[in-house]
């Protein structure tokens, strides 16, 4: 008898109806009884202290209810250190509440929040105050603080050490045949989600009920909780729709705190909504970054040596940097490495995780010089990193739980047709235009949480079934999957399952980041199902009524609702039999699941490969993207579909970081050039070439109980390598900066 799984198929998105009809509600949708608005009021200086603020113009505006600032706002209860939130404990975006006192850090620090009647209100109030500063001289760029950078013992929230080696780096230089000394340099970027992020805060006495807009509803919860000097029990944070993230909203900013204490104040609900400009100071970004790689290697292209370092600002409060030192350490088979970060304190907020955080900055870099080094030897680019290639990670000597490097390596350049490339730069032409084919690896972490990932299953006596876990679906389409998940598991049709989430009250499950939502989620889910299950049949087999009375559980599969005997399955009963014969409108199972103790003995990583046709003109410069191949190992795939869409949007980012995104510090005034979609340029459609992904699924039986690795960042990794790489392809020119611009290739 053969079934057909779930799991793995094309489903359609279940929510997606409600998106496109309207029927989706998000976090400043909610619409509450005598409802106020907050807005905030960022400062306009970089550095220095608020010596006065008027007041008296915007409290006679009218429907004014309110203005917070550090004279009046009720000092916080305690300050939460900087945690990843997949740790599942608060996670404050960085250690830094704001309206304490009288100092500015940096360009956009809430100063005041001012609450009103209507929006428009508060809007207008907020452009009446006059806040007056005593200015300080700041830094805001690596070049203003070069000379004050200094090695951090630890950066990450403290998860990354600030300095990682291994054997003889030097020695391995002095050996080797080639070396490269490069410079990199990245403008910052921001997050630019279609949603905004935005809070409803509602308090009933003294529990307080928040609409987030967040990646981990219980990160939310707890940070709040913390601030507000609130047991977890008293906040209750739901989170049904989230209009992208992609970073943003992982670790928890002031807004939501103060949206909450803005409610108390005047006593009604408050909606706190941050402009698109407050999105460029007040959620974190991807910090400005200048690394500097080393690499050396013999006459067949082997690596003898690689030296890594980074240096980039973080604010006056926090030692953060993205770990783009990561991956980079791990892709290759190196014995000798060295790698370190260097930060310099300046005037900005704590950056935070943007997809692909330090792995697509980090492998641009290693990439690109690895290019580099493929073409002084004259050996395929696909070669040389075969010829790198390591089946154990280099940090630890650990093997890998699973790889499949090898597979997408060969799949994708047959996809993309790479051997009809002409190694000489510039020997391809369309016309006018040069192009250039280039190619990158891939590869993203797989991390899990520390506590346990908690779900519930409630099958009902119609034959229907429900699975909650309080996380949220932020676009990666996990309700969709965990119907799929739940239908195997009680081989049930995927259309009489659904998924409940985003809601504080139901089980427990750590924010998704870092591409662990699929894989920990999933595991809960699978968990709880498959302990329902195993619970009816329990119940089946001891129940002398049922057709299954004195099986073995062992012998009894379940298919379309009904459990069966797997050598005779004509005999057995459906759930809806069992469960009315005994009287039970429902019956329910929970579940729970951690990462096994065994997988520190492996190197849990997702590996990819990266494929790019791009066309130059060289008369006006411009870079175009022709074709993407990517071609991913992430395990176990939940959906088809989603993991494409996932993949596709990761490619489509590394385009947009290769050629399009920047933003800058104006060192003069301390804040950012673009603030807005005006000035910050994202790919459009016009932008968009021809994706084709490919996936390879690969056996893991240990980062989870289904062999999930994640595909959230993964498909951004290498991207923009494989780009720049094209791009010397087609014109012979080596560019070590993102983006690149016309200005770099005329």
């Amino acid at each position: 008898m053969t079934t057909t799984l779930a799991i793995g198929q094309p489903t359609n998105r279940v929510d997606g109806r409600h998106k496109v009809t309207g029927g989706a509600h998000y976090s400043a949708d909610m619409l509450l009884g005598s409802m106020a608005y907050a807005v905030l009021v960022g400062a306009r200086v970089p550095s220095g202290r608020i010596t006065g603020i008027d007041t008296d113009e915007a409290r006679q505006a009218g429907g004014v209810l309110a203005i917070l600032t550090h004279e009046n706002l009720p000092r916080i209860a305690a300050q939460p250190p900087l945690i990843p939130s997949l740790a599942g404990m608060p996670a404050p975006g960085q250690t830094f509440f704001p309206l304490q006192d009288e100092v500015v850090h940096y360009a956009g620090q809430p100063v005041a929040v001012v609450v009103a009647d209507t929006l428009e209100r508060a809007q207008h109030a907020g452009a009446l105050l006059r806040v007056s500063y005593e200015e300080t001289p700041s830094v805001t760029t690596i070049d203003q603080g070069r000379e004050e950078a200094y090695e951090p013992e630890a950066i990450f929230a403290g998860f990354v050490p600030g300095r990682n080696t291994r054997g003889d780096v030097d020695a391995g230089l002095a050996q080797a045949d080639v070396r490269i000394d490069a410079t990199y340099t990245f403008a910052a970027n921001n997050h630019n989600p279609i949603e905004p992020s935005a809070t409803t805060a509602a308090w009933d006495g003294d529990q307080l009920t928040l609409h987030d807009a967040t990646q981990g509803v219980a990160a939310t919860q707890l940070t709040v909780a913390a601030l507000l000097g609130l047991t977890p029990s008293k906040v209750r944070v739901l989170s049904h729709y989230v209009g992208g993230s992609f970073g943003c909203k992982a670790m928890i900013w002031a807004h939501p705190a103060l949206a909450a204490l803005a409610a108390r104040r005047v006593g009604r609900p408050v909606r706190l909504a941050l402009t698109r400009e407050q999105m460029f100071t007040s959620v974190g970004h991807r910090e400005e970054q200048e690394q500097r790689i080393t690499l050396g290697a013999d006459k067949e292209g082997r690596l003898t040596a690689l030296r890594h370092h980074k240096l980039s600002p973080t604010s006056h409060f926090d030692d953060w940097a993205e770990p783009s030192l990561g991956v980079a350490s791990q892709i290759y088979a190196c014995k000798n490495y060295e790698g370190i970060y260097r930060l310099i304190r300046a005037n900005t907020m704590t950056p935070t995780f943007m997809r692909a955080p330090g792995e697509a900055s980090g492998m641009f870099a290693l990439e690109s010089t690895m290019d580099d080094l493929a073409h002084q030897l004259g050996i395929d680019p696909v070669e040389l990193r075969l010829r790198n290639y390591s089946d154990t990670d280099p940090n630890t000597g650990n093997p890998w739980s699973s790889s499949g490097l090898r597979e997408c390596y060969q799949r994708g350049a047959e996809r993309f047709g790479w051997q009809r490339r002409n190694p000489e730069p510039r020997s391809h032409r369309d016309g006018n235009r040069l192009i250039g084919y280039g190619m990158a690896t891939a590869g993203y972490p797989v991390y899990g949480p520390n506590n346990p990932q908690r779900a519930r299953a409630r099958l009902y006596a119609d034959g229907t079934a429900v699975v909650q876990a309080a996380t949220p679906d932020f676009g990666t389409g996990v309700a969709t999957v965990m119907t799929q998940v739940t239908a195997d598991a009680l081989g049930l049709p995927v259309e009489r399952c659904r998924f409940e989430g985003g809601d504080t009250t139901l089980p427990t499950i750590a924010a998704a980041v870092g591409s662990s939502g699929a894989g920990m989620i999933s595991a809960a889910v699978h968990t709880a199902a498959s302990n329902l299950r195993d619970q009816l049949i329990a119940q089946a087999v001891t129940d002398t009524q049922s057709p299954l009375h004195g099986a073995d559980p062992g012998a009894v599969t379940v298919r379309d609702g009904r459990m069966m005997l797997r050598d005779a399955p004509e005999t057995g009963e459906s759930y809806g039999d069992l469960l009315h014969r005994n009287f039970l409108p429902d019956v329910e199972a929970a579940g729970s699941w951690s990462p096994s103790p065994q997988s520190t003995r492996y190197g849990m990583m997702t590996f990819g490969a990266q494929f790019a046709e791009v066309a130059v003109d060289p008369d006006l410069g411009v870079a175009r993207v022709r074709r993407m191949v990517g071609a991913f190992a992430p395990g176990r795939v939940l959906n088809a579909k989603t993991a494409r869409s996932q993949l596709m949007g990761g490619m489509l980012w590394g385009l947009g970081q290769a050629l399009l995104e920047a933003n800058f510090m104006d060192p003069r005034r301390g804040r950012w050039v673009a603030s807005s979609l005006g000035d910050y340029l994202v790919p459009v459609n016009a932008d968009a070439p021809e994706v084709e992904i490919d996936l390879i699924e690969v056996a893991d039986d240990v980062v989870n109980p289904l062999g999930v690795k994640g595909v959230g960042e993964v498909g951004q990794v290498g991207a923009a390598a494989a780009i720049a790489n094209a791009i010397h392809h087609a014109t012979g020119r080596r560019i070590r900066k993102l983006p690149i611009t016309i200005e770099d290739l005329l």
